[in-house]
């Protein structure tokens, strides 16, 4: 898939809390000049070291996935190859493949991200694999993940433009820039919509989350309302992917799947909203002293909108029209099984 992104949301719409607690419980447990700091913050250095094993397992999804395209193009066996037929040269573009493969790993782990905020600051499950604290650097590692997939998955993209350019060094590299990441740069076809919602995705999600590490600075409460917004990430991601993603450009199955995995993140959404952590953000049943009629309509019209999409979600997967193109005549034999 060209330029996914992803997205990554690189976290849900959830405050995580800062270790400052569990470090201070700990420090009445334990005697000696050596205990934690009570005041101790989750620092960028720390979640950075502890997200390399998550980083490592994203590079190895990553190399399956590559390996994949790379053997059902060079089977022609891929939709890729019906939609730019010059690209069966596997040889030839597998730096594109590569960009596609990391297309789709930064997709996952910016969903497998968006499902951890969402469980985190909804109601929890009785019973959950991990206690709520590693639960919590989990979803901040996978959040830098989803951000560091998604930038190589547009560095190479650009590096493919520049290494299949005819123009000079410079030219080509001025080009393949803002081509790659320059809004309105990419002037061609499907790309014209879908580089720039890819983009947008791109340039929120790295303040949005990297926001989490400063939120001392800029106060819990402005955090938290920018947080939510890591949503509109993910839903750029999710749409860009569809809107120009060769693997998923023909209706069918595997299209259908991308449209599926969204229903558990609506569903935990939905859950969130009705039932939210915070009292305050509680939908009493009709506007009172303690709501304006505005924000009561508001937080009304935002638990329907999610309503209003998961019957979306479950009307495009019972039926199959997922908003694919039709698959041409001459390419049905190769598409049964189309990535």
């Amino acid at each position: 898939m060209t330029n996914p992104p992803p997205a990554p949301e690189p976290a849900a719409a959830a405050e995580v809390p800062t270790d400052s607690a569990e470090f201070a419980s700990a420090d009445s447990r334990l005697p000696g000049p050596r205990q934690p700091r009570p005041d101790r913050r989750v620092t960028l250095r720390s979640d950075l070291r502890a997200s390399w094993p998550d980083g490592l397992v994203a590079l190895l999804v990553t190399a399956a996935v590559f390996v994949l395209l790379y053997i059902r193009i060079r089977n022609k066996t891929s939709s890729t190859v019906s939609v730019m037929p010059f690209m069966a040269d596997a040889g030839g573009f597998w730096m594109y493949f590569l960009s596609q493969a990391f297309g789709w790993s930064a997709l996952l782990w910016a969903w497998g991200t968006v499902i951890l905020g969402l469980l985190l600051s909804g109601p929890r499950p009785g019973r959950l694999p991990l206690s709520a604290p590693r639960l919590e650097r989990l979803h901040r590692t996978t959040s830098l993940n989803t951000i560091a997939l998604i930038t190589a998955h547009a560095l190479l993209f650009g590096a493919e433009l520049v290494r299949h350019s005819t123009a000079s060094w410079n030219s080509a590299l001025t080009t393949a820039f803002i081509e790659t990441f320059v809004p309105g740069g990419y002037d061609s076809g499907t790309g014209q919509i879908a580089i720039p919602v890819g983009q947008a995705a791109l340039y929120l999600a790295i303040p949005l989350g990297l926001l989490f590490y400063v939120r001392h600075r800029i106060g819990p409460k402005t955090w938290r309302v920018l947080h939510r917004f890591v949503i509109v990430v993910y839903v750029l991601s999710v749409w860009h992917t569809l809107l120009y993603g060769t693997n998923v450009w023909y209706d069918g199955w595997f299209r259908t799947s991308v449209w599926l995995l969204q229903l558990p993140i609506a569903a935990l959404l939905l859950l969130r909203l009705l039932r939210p952590a915070r009292r305050s953000e509680k939908l009493p049943l009709s506007p009172g002293a303690t709501a304006s009629r505005t924000g009561w309509a508001l937080r009304l019209g935002g638990r329907l909108a999610v309503v209003g999409v998961m019957v979306a979600l479950v009307v495009v997967v019972v039926s199959g029209n997922d908003g694919g193109r039709t698959v041409p005549p001459d390419d049905t034999a190769s598409t049964h099984n189309h990535d």
